[in-house]
């Protein structure tokens, strides 16, 4: 599960991190349920949901955090 090269959080910009906080959430889906057969029969069901939608946002809002620390906010 590699995330980036050298497995660090460190990105040149927002943009960058803001795609890697994406990346992440995906595969913390995919190590929550590892059967691809599984993810594909569900993904109907949450892509119709909103609350299911907000829920992978806040996911992905929670990575970005963790990777703008990790970034000294790019500053």
């Amino acid at each position: 599960m590699e995330l980036v090269p050298n497995d660090t959080l460190k990105t040149a910009t927002p943009q960058e991190g803001r795609e890697l906080a994406i990346k992440m959430a995906r595969l913390v889906i995919k190590a929550t349920q590892p059967d691809a057969e599984v993810r594909e029969r569900l993904r109907p069901i949450y892509a119709e949901s909103p609350d299911s939608l907000i829920a992978i946002g806040q996911v992905v809002a929670t990575e970005f955090a963790t990777i703008a620390a990790a970034n000294d906010y790019w500053r």
